[in-house]
Order: C-alpha cells, then structure tokens, then sequence
C-alpha cells in the first residue's frame, strides 16, 4: 500500500501519516489504531501481567509447528 492509500483509510493526512512512520511526529493511540486497521492490523493494550501468558500462547509448541491461533479471513464470511 501506499501512503496515500493507508493514510486515506486512516482517516488522516499523508505528510502526517509520512511524520508518523519515519518518527518525525508522535500519533494519539486512536490515531495508530486506525493505521493498524487500515493495514489489516489490530491493536490490543493488555494489562503488562499478562503479557507473558500472550507471548506463551504465540509461540509455537513443541508438539506441532503450528502457531496457537491461525487467522482465517474466510471465518468473518458468515454468507
């Protein structure tokens, strides 16, 4: 995508989205979540206690490769 493109589905300008990505310029949370949705991203704050039982779920176990969760985009189609 280009800048144009993700700073239009951001709802934000491109010399403000090109501050934001080259550090130039801090952005509000609701400002990176937007970009992050506009990438096909989500973001989620959790309570630091719990980032060790996240990153546990993320990474693969020793019994398969396969990662705990597999986004399947065909899953929202409920038609």
């Amino acid at each position: 995508m280009t800048q144009e493109q993700v700073a239009d589905l951001a709802g934000i300008s491109r010399p403000r989205y090109r501050d934001i990505e080259t550090g130039v310029a801090a952005a509000r949370a609701t400002t990176l979540m937007n970009v992050a949705r506009a990438l096909g991203l989500e973001m989620m704050m959790i309570p630091q206690a719990m980032v060790p039982a996240v990153e546990a779920l993320l990474r693969p176990h020793d019994d398969d490769d396969l990662p705990a969760f597999i986004s399947r985009p065909d899953d929202n189609d409920h038609g």
